[in-house]
């Protein structure tokens, strides 16, 4: 059999056994190599690998004992095997010294070549046998290195992967989870716990426990996705409500999907839960806006209607006027309130909304607290307002320089109190008949606020005052919720 050849190193100071030597264990086949002395022999050493080094006990300046001893106290050599080669009668304390010293074999002199090839044949194969098994111990070490640094990169990468599944659970407000369907065992992740406002340490995973969880509408829900995978569903999705330990009412979104065993039957079940409830409120917010826009639309038609079917007057251009007028007023309070989504106006602003398009200078002085109107009191002030500011350019205060009007306003007891007075103007002399803003004022504040609208027509000018809550129920319902006055009321409102 092939095999790797062994340096075997031959010491003696005499040629003629050197020459022996080798003529003996040439047929192992083994690399010999010869020193003549034991300082040459320590040289090789320091150069080769030496798998058996036979050496003579008798030598000039190192004998055999020194230079095993010198031998040993290099590293390297500390476990070569030294064979001893002696001449004379080897005693029982020098044999004893030969083994202190590192020898592990002697052979005596006359050698018997078949007992040294054999010696050295059996320490050959056993130096060439320890390197084989350190090279597989090495090959073994470094392929335990190479599996090693494999598993911590895959654990890593295991690990990584784990956290970003965990950040995008927790940024997904999702939660996942398992339960054993043979042993009925629930493990939970944080995102579960946290969805279900529940802690591990305090808070026992089971079916009943879930199930008190759940909202009471919806625990039909479970009992449902179970029978289901009873039946051989293999995944199942629905949505839930659940009712924290605070109360607190969250939607939940479920999909769980089933494993089973080579029968068929279910031996494990692990699903996701999401946390919907910023999206079904973000959707009754949508439908409730819905709801409004369609109502807030209705109830601009229904103004506009009343408007169009209402307004007086001699010739097409007047009445187009009037008509224009009134819807514009409409439009900038609605402006106003979409600007603040529908929460409600500013009285200082619905005023100044119906002086833009007068440029008065001084002529008008205000007075009042910053006052917030809900939407159905802010659309009835504005067109009321609007036939104010209307009827005093045409005819009143503000047709003239010299005219003054003072709009001056207070809140008691959530009762406001406007008061409008203008002086300077022509003379004023009391109206025969109301006309269709007097009408739709009164309908307005009395019938839709459940206020009061005063009229005093003095000679030096008109004197009006209203009187509107602003906790009434219809004035607070939902944002935008204002009715427009009937044909019938402003009728009655008119006498």
């Amino acid at each position: 059999m092939d095999h790797e050849k062994v340096n075997i190193l031959l010491v003696d100071d005499q040629p003629a056994k050197l020459l022996a030597y080798e003529v003996i264990l040439k047929e192992l086949g083994e690399n010999l190599v010869v020193a003549s002395s034991g300082r040459e022999a320590l040289e090789v050493l320091l150069k080769t690998e030496i798998a058996v080094i036979l050496v003579d006990v008798c030598m000039p300046e190192l004998d055999g004992f020194e230079l095993a001893a010198m031998i040993r106290e290099h590293p390297r050599f500390q476990k070569t095997a030294m064979i001893f080669i002696s001449a004379i009668q080897v005693s029982d304390i020098d044999r004893l010294r030969g083994y202190e010293m590192g020898a592990v074999d002697y052979v005596p002199v006359p050698v018997v070549p078949e007992v040294l090839r054999a010696k050295i044949k059996v320490f050959a194969e056993l130096y060439r046998k320890t390197r084989e098994l350190e090279r597989l111990n090495q090959e073994l070490e470094d392929r335990v290195r190479a599996r090693t640094a494999e598993l911590e990169n895959s654990t890593a990468k295991l690990r990584e992967s784990e956290q970003r599944r965990s950040m995008a659970i927790a940024a997904g407000k999702m939660g996942s989870w398992d339960w054993d369907w043979i042993s009925g065992d629930w493990m939970w992740d944080e995102g579960q716990y946290r969805i279900f406002g529940v802690g591990p340490e305090s808070f026992e995973v089971n079916p009943a426990n879930v199930q008190a969880l759940l909202h009471p509408d919806d625990v039909d829900q479970l009992r449902k996705a179970i029978a289901e995978f009873n039946k051989g569903t293999r995944a199942y999705e629905t949505e839930f409500r659940i009712v924290r330990p605070d109360g607190e009412v969250r939607w939940c979104v479920g999909t769980a999907a089933a494993t089973v065993d080579d029968s068929g039957r279910v031996v494990r079940v692990s699903g996701v839960t999401v946390d919907i409830t910023e999206r079904k409120r973000a959707e009754e917010r949508q439908n409730l806006l819905a709801r409004e826009v369609d109502h807030r639309a209705k109830n601009a038609l229904a103004l506009a209607q009343s408007i169009v079917r209402l307004t007086r007057a001699d010739e097409v251009k007047a009445y187009v006027s009037a008509v224009e007028g009134r819807i514009n007023a409409l439009a900038r309070v609605h402006t106003i309130l979409s600007l603040s989504s529908w929460q409600g106006a500013e009285l200082s602003k619905l005023i100044d909304e119906e002086l833009a398009p007068y440029s008065l200078g001084g002529q008008i002085i205000l007075a009042g607290p910053e006052v917030q109107l809900l939407p159905a009191t802010a659309q009835t002030l504005a067109l009321a307002l609007h036939e104010l500011f209307t009827n005093s350019a045409k005819y009143g205060a503000l047709s003239t320089r010299s005219g003054r009007l003072t709009i001056g306003w207070q809140v008691e007891d959530q009762l406001l109190t406007l008061s409008w007075e203008e002086s300077g103007g022509p003379l004023v002399m009391t109206p025969k008949s109301r006309g269709f803003g007097t009408r739709s004022l009164l309908a307005s504040v009395e019938s839709q606020l459940g206020g009061q609208a005063q009229f005093d027509w003095r000679a030096e000018g008109l004197l009006c005052r209203l009187k509107v809550p602003l906790t009434r129920k219809t004035a607070t319902a939902a944002p935008g919720k204002f009715d427009a006055p009937s044909s019938a009321e402003l009728q009655r409102a008119s006498g």
